[in-house]
């Protein structure tokens, strides 16, 4: 049982990694902005905290095995994050960052490939950008395929680590609940320190 700190537990992602942690028994701590209108569930600690004030989400992260991040990267800082991690003294932290800077077949980025980026998808580029050059704690950055929704729990889906994972069409895809999935085994079945990865069906 790992000792999991979730920096975003509230997120469309985020919420399913802690179903996902607490269906495999690790506990949690969860951080979100505001904890008044959360439901308590055993083996979660809320901690209401800003991800922007370093210091205080330092102090939330210390004594944890891991931490996990699922944040958009737009409305947030990732130097921040990054120095809370640091100051935390958490020696293990996997970083959601995006599918924007995936590779696709054609050797072009995927943020190359969008006819509308969406607001996150620079940041987040920006954001694995600056991981790559943590040199003092193990991270691991994620990145979803193109498309990630809502769907089913299946366990089964391939992996890959800059080029997106993608089907006979040429799509990437997942459903959150799968890639909550994928940063479990993850963190329980360590394969990618200091590196990215991605997965898709």
């Amino acid at each position: 049982m790992a000792n999991i700190a979730l920096v975003g537990m509230t997120g469309n992602i985020g919420s399913r990694i802690l179903n996902e942690a607490l269906a495999r028994g690790h506990r949690v701590t969860g951080t979100t902005r505001g904890a008044a209108d959360l439901p308590a569930r055993e083996g979660v600690t809320v901690a209401t905290v800003h991800p922007a004030d370093a210091a205080a989400l330092a102090a939330v992260l210390r004594g944890h095995d891991v931490v996990v991040v699922s944040l958009k990267w737009d409305v947030n800082d990732i130097d921040a994050v990054i120095e809370a991690i640091r100051k935390s003294g958490v020696r293990r932290a996997l970083i959601v960052v995006g599918a924007g800077s995936l590779l696709r077949a054609d050797g072009r980025l995927h943020f190359d490939h969008m006819p509308t980026p969406s607001p996150s998808s620079k940041p987040a580029m920006i954001a694995l950008e600056k991981l790559r050059r943590v040199d003092d704690f193990d991270w691991t950055a994620i990145s979803p395929p193109a498309s990630i929704k809502p769907g089913e729990r299946t366990g089964k889906f391939r992996l890959g680590t800059d080029t997106m994972v993608v089907d006979a069409a040429d799509n990437g895809h997942i459903s959150r609940e799968d890639f909550a999935v994928a940063i479990l085994d993850e963190i329980e079945n360590p394969k990618h320190v200091r590196r990215r990865f991605t997965v898709g069906y």
